[in-house]
């Protein structure tokens, strides 16, 4: 898994907020804080504002602020929102049907194990990255090795169901 640098700010920037001592910070407080430009912090926030995470207010008094409670915005959804799915299954087949296939058919169609190998990571890092929450982030880093091992191993021992997955019995 690779976290892009758009991911990666991202987050940093909804941890300023997060610690925000008033629940709000500005757009320059932000840039500053996190060494970025106002620019390209400005772009990670109307991406994140567009996605109902934050709320911004304009004027004197303004700046940015969590639209929803710490403990209710997951890592998951956050790196989705900020990047792209780990496998995005749409046109799978039809970008990996060999060089050769005709008609652009995959040559393993209705016979793939690849496909759902994919399809099952997705879901359960998903699942897994959404236990941990911004909440659980803004702890102190001492704390997080143990909190994410215990999240971690529940989410391992969790049935994928089958349904998400396009497979029925």
């Amino acid at each position: 898994m690779k976290i892009t640098a758009q991911e990666e700010y991202g987050l940093r920037c909804l941890l300023r907020l997060a610690k925000a001592e008033s629940g709000v910070a500005t757009l320059p407080e932000v840039a500053a804080a996190e060494g970025l430009s106002q620019p390209y912090v400005a772009k990670l926030m109307a991406v994140l504002r567009n996605a109902g995470i934050i709320e911004s207010t304009r004027g004197r008094t303004g700046g940015y602020r969590l639209a929803q409670p710490l403990d209710a915005i997951g890592l998951g959804t956050l790196l989705l929102t900020l990047g792209e799915p780990l496998f995005d299954e749409v046109d799978y087949c039809q970008k990996h049907a060999g060089t050769e296939a005709p008609n652009g058919v995959c040559r393993n169609h209705g016979t793939c194990t690849l496909k759902s190998v994919w399809q099952t990571l997705e879901h359960w890092m998903r699942r897994t990255l959404d236990q941990i929450t911004l909440a659980d982030l803004v702890q102190h880093e001492s704390r997080l090795p143990e909190l994410l091992r215990e999240r971690l191993a529940t989410a391992a021992f969790e049935e994928v169901p089958l349904i998400s997955l396009g497979i029925t019995r």
